[in-house]
């Protein structure tokens, strides 16, 4: 396999080098130029063809945003991954380039770190994304084709709880799915997207302005309640405890989980340990394997688990695990995910009732 070929958009002289040589160190990847604007970014694209973009998201004049706008009218398909500081005008940018087309995002090293401390950082979490996102799947994803899984319906199990999981394209996938779940939705939603602090919490409030559904961001204690949904804030785990009537939000700063924190097994543990076999487990788009060993859980205490197919992911790593693991009990593209929530939590709902009387 050729190595992918990189364009780096950076109106820094230092960041653009730190890329460069970080990137450079990876065999697999090769650096084919590098652009300081986003007009010679455009011009770039054009001569080069990159396999992916890494755009700066605060550049004097033609910003990031401007600059992925105008990708993305030529380009729609070209990964083009978000290389922003961890603040907040960072992050509202950030979020804003996710909504607008952008594949991912990454953090900038901070000034304050050494030029070791920067390359690991780099190496650490922006090259698995280039190389994600190039491939279209996964590292650790064999070489075989995964069989279609038809519908199965194991039963009538009220469902009580929706819990999801996400990562690389969930924010879009999330908000294409979230607002088609109406008012009256009848169980609450928890879920997990791999972001850091201050990104959740404008994801949640993104997800909020477009939702008929109160969503917010989680806080340690908070009751759940139908009809609404709540986002693990980053840097922390999100899990669900308490028995009957009274169960409440947790959160904690335990280690990290496959290299993530939240991380989705840890809320898909809680769910199957509270909700048993009334739970409905979804997950979406990511990078990794997220989910797998709680979905492992989930469908051991009877309840259901959906997987995102191939084909409207942006990186089938999370759901591809899912599937190559047997725990799927339906692949859906993602514009089917929506009704097929709304039919399990109804139908089994309906069914429950039926056989009461």
């Amino acid at each position: 396999m050729p190595p992918t070929r990189v364009l780096i958009v950076d109106d820094s002289a230092v960041i653009r080098r730190q890329l460069s040589e970080a990137l450079a160190a990876d065999s697999e990847i090769v650096v084919i130029g590098t652009a300081g604007s986003g007009p010679l970014a455009l011009a770039r694209i054009l001569e080069s063809k990159p396999d992916v973009v890494t755009l700066d998201v605060e550049m004097r004049g033609m910003d990031g945003l401007a600059t992925l706008s105008e990708i993305r009218k030529v380009h729609p398909k070209l990964p083009v991954i978000m290389f922003s500081a961890l603040t907040g005008a960072g992050a509202a940018a950030t979020v804003e380039a996710l909504a607008r087309g952008a594949s991912d995002y990454a953090t900038k090293p901070t000034q304050a770190g050494s030029p070791d401390s920067a390359r690991e950082q780099i190496r650490q979490e922006l090259i698995p994304k280039i190389k994600a996102l190039a491939a279209g799947l996964c590292r650790y994803r064999p070489n075989l084709t995964i069989p279609v899984v038809p519908a199965r319906d194991r039963g009538a199990s009220r469902i009580d709880i929706v819990a999801i999981g996400s990562s690389t394209g969930g924010p879009n996938a999330l908000a294409e799915l979230v607002p088609r779940f109406p008012a009256d939705f009848p169980v609450p939603i928890v879920m997990v997207q791999h972001m850091p602090p201050m990104f959740t919490q404008l994801l949640a409030e993104r997800l909020n302005s477009l939702s008929k559904l109160r969503v917010g961001e989680a806080a340690d204690g908070q009751r759940l309640q139908p009809g609404r949904v709540w986002i693990a804030p980053g840097d922390y785990h999100m899990f669900v405890c308490g028995q009957g009537g009274a169960r409440m939000i947790g959160l904690n700063q335990n280690p990290q989980e496959n290299s993530c924190r939240p991380a989705v097994d840890v809320l898909f543990r809680s769910v199957a340990r509270c909700f048993g076999a009334n739970v409905l487990a979804v997950v979406l788009t990511g990078m990794g394997s997220d989910g797998t060993r709680g979905a492992a859980s989930i469908r051991e205490a009877g309840g259901t688990v959906i997987a995102q197919d191939e084909a409207t992911s942006v990186v089938w790593g999370m759901p591809g695990s899912i599937i190559s693991a047997g725990l799927a009990d339906r692949v859906c593209p993602l514009g089917s995910l929506g009704p097929e929530i709304l039919r399990r939590v109804w139908w089994g709902r309906t069914a429950a009732a039926v056989s009461r009387s």
